[in-house]
């Protein structure tokens, strides 16, 4: 990049809708009101994570296929905070849309703050010109319980831009999650 990347990242939100809501500045907690924090960082923007998740079960000993995945292997949770079980995963979504530009291509990082409690944050990347909200999956690896908290800092997104456009975009070929609003379960 030519330019800063924080101010790369808010021109990109502020004059092409790339990040909505856009939030321009790091949003960190005090002492009295502990926050993980989120917004533009030094050379990426930290996401939250929205008050909607699928929590998976195996309640139904149902077998997970991605050609053919059962939504009876989630149970739907909203709320301030999502308690994952030991060794289990879910799923939820950012707060914020993206709509990525055609020349850059975004990945995410999980944050330290929730690495270090043995809690992995999977996303694959962002590909030129896909737009929706992300779907996160938050996988407990632990032998405890584990919390997520809404609205808060979840993940880092970095965002990586070409000298020039890709030839095919996401959007070229018609991807399947394109403009996926919400918690998105696997198309096949």
């Amino acid at each position: 990049m030519s330019i800063k990347a924080d101010r790369w990242i808010r021109r990109m939100s502020q004059e092409h809708g790339m990040i909505e809501p856009f939030v321009e500045r790091q949003v960190r907690g005090d002492e009295g009101d502990r926050v993980i924090s989120y917004g533009v960082s030094s050379y990426g923007y930290d996401v939250r994570c929205a008050d909607e998740f699928k929590v998976f079960t195996n309640i139904h000993s149902a077998t997970v296929d991605p050609k053919n995945f059962d939504e009876k292997s989630f149970v739907d949770v909203k709320g301030d905070v999502c308690i994952i079980p030991p060794n289990s995963f879910a799923l939820a979504r950012t707060v914020e849309y993206f709509r990525i530009p055609r020349d850059v291509l975004t990945i995410c990082l999980g944050k330290s703050t929730y690495a270090r409690c043995g809690i992995i944050v999977n996303v694959t990347p962002l590909e030129p010109e896909w737009e929706g909200h992300v779907t996160l999956e938050f996988s407990n690896t632990t032998t405890l319980p584990a919390k997520i908290y809404a609205n808060e800092g979840v993940a880092q997104m970095l965002f990586f831009e070409s000298d020039e456009s890709c030839e095919v975009s996401y959007r070229d070929r018609g991807g399947k999650y394109q403009g996926q609003r919400g918690v998105t379960l696997p198309r096949a």
